[in-house]
Protein backbone atom coordinates (compact mmCIF):
# COMPACT_ATOMS: atom_id res chain seq x y z
CA UNK A 1 0.00 0.00 0.00
CA UNK A 2 3.07 2.52 0.98
CA UNK A 3 4.42 1.72 -2.68
CA UNK A 4 1.14 2.62 -4.51
CA UNK A 5 1.04 5.82 -2.24
CA UNK A 6 4.44 6.73 -3.44
CA UNK A 7 3.40 6.51 -6.87
CA UNK A 8 0.19 8.45 -6.29
CA UNK A 9 2.39 11.13 -4.50
CA UNK A 10 5.06 11.35 -7.83
CA UNK A 11 2.33 11.74 -10.12
CA UNK A 12 0.31 13.98 -8.26
CA UNK A 13 -1.24 17.85 -9.61
CA UNK A 14 -1.18 20.16 -7.35
CA UNK A 15 -3.87 22.56 -8.52
CA UNK A 16 -6.76 20.29 -9.02
CA UNK A 17 -6.17 16.02 -7.78
CA UNK A 18 -8.71 13.70 -10.15
CA UNK A 19 -9.81 10.51 -8.78
CA UNK A 20 -11.27 8.16 -10.75
CA UNK A 21 -13.49 5.31 -9.52
CA UNK A 22 -14.04 2.01 -11.67
CA UNK A 23 -15.91 -1.37 -11.90
CA UNK A 24 -18.63 -2.96 -13.18
CA UNK A 25 -21.97 -2.58 -13.23
CA UNK A 26 -23.37 -3.01 -9.72
CA UNK A 27 -20.04 -3.65 -8.35
CA UNK A 28 -20.54 -1.12 -5.31
CA UNK A 29 -18.54 2.07 -6.86
CA UNK A 30 -21.43 4.64 -6.52
CA UNK A 31 -21.43 3.10 -2.83
CA UNK A 32 -17.91 3.98 -2.49
CA UNK A 33 -17.90 7.48 -4.66
CA UNK A 34 -21.07 8.52 -2.50
CA UNK A 35 -19.47 7.38 0.78
CA UNK A 36 -16.98 9.93 0.21
CA UNK A 37 -19.27 12.76 -0.96
CA UNK A 38 -20.44 11.91 2.37
CA UNK A 39 -16.94 12.46 3.83
CA UNK A 40 -16.13 15.38 2.90
CA UNK A 41 -19.33 17.43 1.50
CA UNK A 42 -18.67 20.52 -0.93
CA UNK A 43 -14.89 19.97 -0.92
CA UNK A 44 -15.03 17.53 -3.55
CA UNK A 45 -16.84 17.52 -6.87
CA UNK A 46 -18.35 14.27 -8.57
CA UNK A 47 -19.16 13.48 -12.09
CA UNK A 48 -20.49 10.46 -13.73
CA UNK A 49 -19.47 9.29 -16.99
CA UNK A 50 -23.09 7.94 -17.37
CA UNK A 51 -24.30 11.81 -17.86
CA UNK A 52 -22.38 11.91 -21.09
CA UNK A 53 -24.05 9.09 -22.95
CA UNK A 54 -24.24 10.30 -26.48
CA UNK A 55 -27.46 11.86 -27.46
CA UNK A 56 -30.07 9.99 -30.07
CA UNK A 57 -32.19 12.55 -30.96
CA UNK A 58 -34.50 11.11 -33.26
CA UNK A 59 -33.80 7.35 -33.00
CA UNK A 60 -37.10 5.78 -31.71
CA UNK A 61 -37.52 4.74 -28.27
CA UNK A 62 -37.49 1.03 -29.10
CA UNK A 63 -34.25 0.93 -31.05
CA UNK A 64 -32.76 2.64 -28.30
CA UNK A 65 -33.45 0.41 -25.96
CA UNK A 66 -31.16 -1.97 -27.45
CA UNK A 67 -28.18 -0.05 -28.11
CA UNK A 68 -24.77 -1.56 -26.38
CA UNK A 69 -24.54 0.93 -23.77
CA UNK A 70 -21.54 -0.74 -22.56
CA UNK A 71 -19.38 -0.14 -25.23
CA UNK A 72 -16.73 2.53 -25.16
CA UNK A 73 -18.14 4.12 -28.37
CA UNK A 74 -21.84 4.62 -26.67
CA UNK A 75 -19.68 7.37 -24.35
CA UNK A 76 -18.78 11.04 -25.04
CA UNK A 77 -15.63 10.62 -23.22
CA UNK A 78 -13.58 13.33 -25.67
CA UNK A 79 -16.38 16.20 -23.71
CA UNK A 80 -15.80 14.73 -20.68
CA UNK A 81 -12.15 15.13 -21.21
CA UNK A 82 -12.50 18.53 -22.08
CA UNK A 83 -14.77 19.50 -19.04
CA UNK A 84 -12.32 18.02 -16.84
CA UNK A 85 -9.37 20.43 -18.10
CA UNK A 86 -11.91 23.01 -18.23
CA UNK A 87 -12.20 22.19 -14.31
CA UNK A 88 -8.39 21.93 -13.77
CA UNK A 89 -7.92 25.63 -14.89
CA UNK A 90 -10.56 26.44 -12.10
CA UNK A 91 -13.63 26.91 -14.70
CA UNK A 92 -16.78 25.86 -13.94
CA UNK A 93 -18.70 23.87 -16.78
CA UNK A 94 -22.14 22.41 -17.84
CA UNK A 95 -22.50 18.92 -17.27
CA UNK A 96 -25.22 17.24 -19.00
CA UNK A 97 -27.64 14.69 -17.64
CA UNK A 98 -28.98 11.76 -18.98
CA UNK A 99 -32.07 10.36 -18.54
CA UNK A 100 -32.53 6.61 -17.96
CA UNK A 101 -36.37 6.02 -18.51
CA UNK A 102 -35.86 7.26 -22.30
CA UNK A 103 -32.60 6.20 -22.96
CA UNK A 104 -31.10 9.62 -24.05
CA UNK A 105 -29.30 12.60 -22.91
CA UNK A 106 -31.82 15.42 -21.35
CA UNK A 107 -31.88 18.62 -22.44
CA UNK A 108 -30.87 20.18 -19.32
CA UNK A 109 -27.38 20.62 -17.81
CA UNK A 110 -25.81 21.11 -14.25
CA UNK A 111 -23.37 23.82 -13.49
CA UNK A 112 -20.14 21.66 -11.99
CA UNK A 113 -18.14 23.71 -9.98
CA UNK A 114 -14.05 23.15 -9.69
CA UNK A 115 -12.67 21.83 -6.60
CA UNK A 116 -9.73 20.68 -5.61
CA UNK A 117 -10.44 16.65 -5.90
CA UNK A 118 -12.56 15.66 -8.32
CA UNK A 119 -14.31 12.56 -8.46
CA UNK A 120 -15.20 10.66 -11.94
CA UNK A 121 -17.02 7.21 -11.97
CA UNK A 122 -18.30 4.79 -14.29
CA UNK A 123 -17.60 1.24 -15.15
CA UNK A 124 -15.60 2.77 -18.11
CA UNK A 125 -13.11 5.71 -16.41
CA UNK A 126 -10.39 3.30 -16.56
CA UNK A 127 -10.80 2.06 -20.34
CA UNK A 128 -9.89 5.19 -22.53
CA UNK A 129 -5.63 6.31 -22.44
CA UNK A 130 -6.34 9.58 -22.49
CA UNK A 131 -8.82 9.75 -19.66
CA UNK A 132 -7.21 7.39 -17.36
CA UNK A 133 -3.90 9.84 -17.74
CA UNK A 134 -4.93 12.42 -16.29
CA UNK A 135 -6.27 10.81 -12.84
CA UNK A 136 -3.84 11.25 -10.08
CA UNK A 137 -5.71 8.24 -8.18
CA UNK A 138 -6.99 5.02 -9.93
CA UNK A 139 -9.38 3.11 -8.63
CA UNK A 140 -11.39 -0.06 -9.29
CA UNK A 141 -14.39 -1.83 -7.16
CA UNK A 142 -14.62 -5.47 -8.29
CA UNK A 143 -17.91 -8.01 -6.87
CA UNK A 144 -19.14 -11.35 -7.26
CA UNK A 145 -20.54 -11.43 -10.80
CA UNK A 146 -24.00 -12.80 -8.98
CA UNK A 147 -24.09 -10.22 -6.79
CA UNK A 148 -23.86 -7.45 -9.35
CA UNK A 149 -26.61 -8.31 -11.68
CA UNK A 150 -28.66 -8.54 -8.62
CA UNK A 151 -27.86 -4.76 -7.91
CA UNK A 152 -28.33 -4.06 -11.42
CA UNK A 153 -31.40 -5.54 -11.46
CA UNK A 154 -32.79 -3.90 -8.32
CA UNK A 155 -31.56 -0.77 -9.28
CA UNK A 156 -32.84 -0.93 -12.84
CA UNK A 157 -36.64 -1.81 -11.70
CA UNK A 158 -36.74 0.75 -8.66
CA UNK A 159 -34.27 3.68 -9.96
CA UNK A 160 -34.70 3.37 -13.79
CA UNK A 161 -38.67 2.52 -14.41
CA UNK A 162 -36.89 -0.47 -16.53
CA UNK A 163 -38.99 -3.98 -16.58
CA UNK A 164 -37.13 -7.20 -15.42
CA UNK A 165 -37.44 -9.30 -18.83
CA UNK A 166 -35.71 -6.10 -20.98
CA UNK A 167 -32.89 -5.91 -17.76
CA UNK A 168 -32.10 -9.86 -18.10
CA UNK A 169 -32.09 -9.74 -21.88
CA UNK A 170 -29.93 -6.26 -21.58
CA UNK A 171 -27.26 -8.75 -19.44
CA UNK A 172 -27.00 -10.98 -21.51
CA UNK A 173 -26.73 -9.39 -24.87
CA UNK A 174 -24.52 -6.68 -23.93
CA UNK A 175 -23.61 -6.08 -20.39
CA UNK A 176 -22.22 -9.23 -19.68
CA UNK A 177 -19.64 -9.79 -22.29
CA UNK A 178 -18.90 -5.90 -22.62
CA UNK A 179 -18.18 -6.45 -18.92
CA UNK A 180 -15.24 -8.71 -19.80
CA UNK A 181 -13.77 -7.30 -22.80
CA UNK A 182 -13.82 -3.51 -21.80
CA UNK A 183 -14.44 -3.40 -17.94
CA UNK A 184 -12.85 -6.09 -15.70
CA UNK A 185 -9.22 -5.56 -18.08
CA UNK A 186 -8.61 -2.14 -16.94
CA UNK A 187 -8.40 -3.52 -13.23
CA UNK A 188 -4.72 -3.89 -13.95
CA UNK A 189 -4.42 -0.17 -14.75
CA UNK A 190 -6.01 0.59 -11.22
CA UNK A 191 -3.79 2.00 -8.30
CA UNK A 192 -6.17 0.24 -5.32
CA UNK A 193 -8.41 -2.84 -6.33
CA UNK A 194 -11.11 -2.87 -3.81
CA UNK A 195 -13.49 -5.69 -3.17
CA UNK A 196 -16.46 -4.47 -1.69
CA UNK A 197 -17.34 -0.32 -2.11
CA UNK A 198 -18.06 -1.00 1.60
CA UNK A 199 -14.33 -1.93 2.11
CA UNK A 200 -13.54 0.03 5.31
CA UNK A 201 -9.57 0.17 5.26
CA UNK A 202 -9.71 1.07 1.33
CA UNK A 203 -11.74 4.00 2.58
CA UNK A 204 -9.68 5.11 5.39
CA UNK A 205 -6.67 5.12 2.98
CA UNK A 206 -8.18 7.00 0.60
CA UNK A 207 -10.16 9.59 3.06
CA UNK A 208 -6.36 10.16 4.67
CA UNK A 209 -5.03 10.68 0.98
CA UNK A 210 -8.07 13.73 0.28
CA UNK A 211 -7.47 15.17 3.50
CA UNK A 212 -3.73 15.88 3.14
CA UNK A 213 -4.16 17.22 -0.08
CA UNK A 214 -7.25 18.92 0.91
CA UNK A 215 -4.60 20.88 3.55
CA UNK A 216 -2.12 21.68 0.48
Amino acid sequence: MEDEITKIESRKDPECVLIGIAGGTGSGKSTFTNKLKDEFGDQVTIIYHDNYYRRQDGVPFEVRQKVNYDHPDSLETDLLIEHLQELRKGRPIQCPVYDYTQHNRSNETITVLPSKVIIVEGILVLQNQELRDMFDIKIYVEADADERILRRALRDVEERGRDLHGIIDQYLTTVKPMHYQYVEPTKARADFILNSGMNEVAFSTVCARIRELLAQ
